[in-house]
């Protein structure tokens, strides 16, 4: 099913509007937004299922946690879902947002907690071929650019050579790749077809990065029992 123009319109008016009062006064159009919305991540997980396996959709909520932000704005403008795929071999999550003029798709590991991280810094240092090579690789470059480096450290972490070359990679702190719609592409008939395309791309770095992950630098496996 494709994303009806009406979830925009919800949205558009709610960034005009965000305060409870509208909101509140509004509240029956966003459930039936909602309910839209959720249809159409389902059916996403569905096709997910057609060449991953996932656990577990996590929509996420509207309001937002304004206790610790500068913006007091009680909600938020756009709306997103996460796929986690299942078991502990499996790493890496599939992520769209949806929002009038900034609607994406993204994948890979965000803010990894410090023994993966230092893991996946480890791996690079050892040995980067394996991730250029996907990463290079023509179908995904058409998509993807690259790790979003916006959140590099200015040096090399501590115990790694700055002058290592492999460093523009070892400095990332997330390792993870998006791509942007346009909102004519999001309202378009075979939206739903093309963001499950661009998911499948990433199985080649989702799979490479669950081998890291549960394994050692010698290429032992770190998992016991697991198919």
């Amino acid at each position: 099913m494709p994303i009806d123009s009406s979830t925009f319109d919800f949205l558009n008016s709610l960034k005009a509007n965000n305060n409870r009062d509208w909101f509140e006064a509004n509240k029956k159009t966003y459930q039936q937004e909602e309910k839209k919305l959720k249809q159409f991540f389902t059916e996403l997980q569905y096709g997910l299922n057609q060449f991953d396996v996932i656990e577990k959709m996590k929509i996420f909520r509207i309001y937002k946690d304004v206790r610790f932000s500068k913006d007091k704005t009680p909600y938020k403008t756009n709306r997103g879902a996460n796929w986690m795929r299942a078991g502990a071999h499996r790493r890496g999550s599939y992520y769209l947002q949806l929002e009038p003029g900034n609607s994406f798709v993204a994948g890979g590991f965000f803010q990894p907690n410090p023994e993966d991280l230092l893991r996946i810094r480890k791996e690079f240092e050892l040995d980067a071929s394996e991730i250029r090579t996907i990463l290079s690789n023509s179908q995904f470059q058409k998509v993807y650019e690259g790790f979003a480096n916006h959140d590099q450290l200015k040096t090399a972490p501590k115990g790694f050579d700055k002058d290592h070359p492999n460093m523009d990679l070892i400095r990332n702190k997330n390792f993870f790749v998006s791509h942007n719609y346009t909102d004519d592409e999001v309202l378009s008939k075979g939206f739903s077809e093309k963001v499950l395309q661009h998911f499948q791309l990433l199985l080649p770095f989702f799979d490479y990065m669950s081998e890291v992950l549960t394994t050692d630098l010698n290429g032992v496996s770190l998992l016991l029992g697991e198919d």
